[in-house]
């Protein structure tokens, strides 16, 4: 077997680099040519690049799973002598089929695998990387009975970087298949038997919740007849359910469409609207439409009977994705699903105009996914299909414009409010627990902070990061998650946050303080400080140290640097101007004295010429006056 490499540059399209490679050996080499690609969408690309560009007797053919059986046999087929082919395949043709004749192998080294999302609840193909073990099976397609060669579309060393083996199936698979057939063997926990490689927990615990969801399994794991049902029918547990629930009502046929509809992409063309879709479908020609409508007829006929009725798509839909029922808000194409989740849709599309959705295709995440199929409903069919799940609850909320908490009544379908109507406001002990949510919801700052209070609260917060436990801790997380204990037992009723007392918070603060350091806040922490003129200054204790703002004529003859906790730590001084401008700070009030009070004296005797600025302030008396006295 000869292995070459030919690396595709950046920013050439697979399709162009697999139609090249292509011509190259067809020129070069005798036999016919097996191409892998990711897809049907790549086979097409690449079967139009060589249209008209290969020689009379090449036949160029297509193999994927989408075709017929036919279309399939002519792939596979021995080329007649004289002949050469070109078969563009995905990877159905690395194990699973011979193809005589092919000498040359030409790869791309992609493959799309299926890879379930959670988030959507979808199986989605996603494009990756081939494994080393893909990449030895694809090239040994080549020169089954004659020296092959294998040409490769990237470069050697990029070989060894290639996960050894490709990810079994089951790793990342929708394992609601799985649960069902273990449930319909008597095997309500899959995991207790003895798999190669064990399905993941989390997937199986998210299989087991949906399949409950939609009553196919009872509490104990056990198959139901709803259950029995959809296993009959070879579609995802979600379209089965659908399909089922269906058939019941007379209406298999339309729902077997729909679900053909879903898992056949363009059938009926590429809108999201999918009631369009449908009509489209319905009257669509060509074989593959016609043998998506036979399907569609096999499924109904198994579920139970064909039916004649054709139901909106959102009715349907209903059975299938309860927790993908969509509200408009507020902004054109902009919705939020049951399930919590948002999603969007082009304003320009005439789904993105209607109050309720239900989505039956997302892509992206978070957010901002984006609707890829979907179905309009009425409330009133919401109503009347899943009214069951409809659940009315008390809510309070605090109203930032009006400065209360309101208390209302609210009609939910999971994560969306269907109506709402206002309840008298709480009062007593209602109203005090509607005010403690409002403050974990709305945080701290809607409580009636006055100066004392806020200063407490730094105070305190400087003495718990300073000397920590057991002083208790001040910050906006700490002090929600313990509201019961500090906030809670000062409360009088009122379902306002202004009709609580400053005091109240500065008693529920000192609450959280020991009863035996309660007493020593005042002697660690003074709230002032008193001044040689004897001025009660303020000490600010918002920041990292505690902070004296101070005109410096007020410490004239301070030989002492300023400090508290028992005079081990120095405060931090914003020595002020006459006109309490900032002049300099310092943590050295005698150094100060003995350095930079010069130049300061210098420059501030010119502009406050009306106060005192002596040589040495050691020795000056401190004053707070424009002159000294007798002067």
């Amino acid at each position: 077997m000869e292995i070459s490499h030919r690396d595709r540059a950046a920013g050439v399209a697979i399709e162009d680099a697999v139609a090249a490679a292509i011509r190259e050996a067809l020129a070069a080499q005798d036999g016919s040519i097996l191409a892998f690609l990711p897809g049907q969408r790549e086979i097409g690309r690449v079967a139009e690049r060589l249209d008209g560009r290969l020689p009379a007797d090449v036949d160029l053919l297509p193999l994927h799973g989408g075709l017929d059986g036919a279309a399939q046999d002519r792939a596979i087929r021995p080329v007649v002598k004289g002949r050469r082919k070109i078969v563009l395949a995905t990877a159905i043709a690395e194990t699973s089929i011979t193809i005589d004749g092919v000498r040359i192998v030409v790869d791309c080294g992609l493959s799309r695998l299926p890879k379930y999302e959670p988030d959507t609840g979808h199986t989605r193909l996603e494009t990756v990387r081939v494994s080393r073990a893909s990449v030895e099976q694809r090239a040994g397609r080549a020169g089954r009975t004659a020296p092959g060669v294998a040409v490769r579309l990237w470069s050697a060393g990029q070989t060894a970087a290639l996960q050894p083996y490709t990810t079994p199936e089951i790793l990342e698979a929708d394992l609601a298949g799985l649960v069902l057939d273990c449930a319909a063997f008597g095997v309500a926990d899959p995991a207790s038997l003895r798999f190669l490689d064990p399905p993941p927990a989390p997937a199986l615990a998210e299989a087991r919740t949906l399949l409950a969801d939609l009553g196919a399994i009872d509490a104990s794991g056990r198959l139901t007849p709803t259950g029995a049902a959809m296993r009959k029918l070879a579609l995802p547990a979600r379209l089965a359910h659908m399909v089922a629930l269906a058939a019941r009502r007379g209406e298999g046929l339309a729902a077997a469409e729909l679900a053909v509809l879903l898992t056949e992409r363009g059938l009926g063309g590429l809108s999201p609207d999918l009631d369009r879709r449908l009509d489209a479908f319905r009257v669509e020609r060509g074989d593959r439409a016609a043998a998506a409508k036979s399907l569609a007829r096999g499924i109904a006929v198994t579920a139970g009977g064909k039916g004649g009725s054709r139901p909106p798509a959102g009715l349907l839909l209903l059975d299938a994705w309860p927790d993908r029922v969509a509200k408009a808000r507020g902004e054109a194409g902009r919705f939020l699903l049951a399930n919590g989740r948002g999603a969007m849709l082009d304003p320009a599309e005439r789904l993105a105009a209607e109050p309720f959705l239900v989505i039956a295709d997302l892509q992206g995440k978070a957010q901002n996914a984006r609707i890829v199929a979907a179905a309009a409903i009425g409330e009133a069919d919401l109503r009347e299909r899943l009214g069951e799940r409809i659940v009315e609850t008390v809510e309070t909320r605090f109203d930032a414009q009006r400065g209360g908490v309101r208390r209302i009544a609210v009609e939910r379908f999971g994560a969306i409010a269907l109506n709402e109507r206002n309840l008298p406001a709480p009062a007593g002990v209602e109203a005090d627990a509607a005010l403690l949510d409002a403050v974990r919801a709305h945080g701290l700052a809607i409580l009636p902070w006055d100066k004392e209070a806020a200063t407490l609260r730094h105070r305190l917060d400087w003495l718990h990061r300073g000397l920590g436990d057991p002083w208790p801790s001040m910050d906006d997380a700490t002090l929600i998650a313990c509201l019961d204990d500090w906030l809670a037992p000062f409360l009088a009723g009122a379902a306002r946050p202004d009709r609580i007392a400053p005091a109240a918070l500065r008693s529920g603060l000192m609450a959280l303080v020991p009863h035996n350091l309660a007493r020593r806040v005042d002697a660690l922490a003074p709230t002032h400080f008193d001044a040689p003129t004897g001025s009660r200054v303020p000490i600010r204790f918002d920041g990292d140290a505690p902070v004296l703002a101070i005109r410096v004529q007020e410490l004239f003859g301070l030989a002492v640097h300023p400090a508290i906790a028992g005079g081990t730590v120095p405060l931090t001084l914003e020595l002020l101007s006459p006109a309490h401008r900032p002049i300099q700070t310092t943590r050295d009030l005698p150094g100060f004295w003995r350095g930079s009070w010069a130049d300061v004296r210098t420059e501030m005797r010119g502009r406050y010429p009306r106060h005192a600025w002596p040589e040495n302030p050691l020795e000056a008396k401190a004053t707070s006056r424009a002159k000294p006295r007798g002067t």
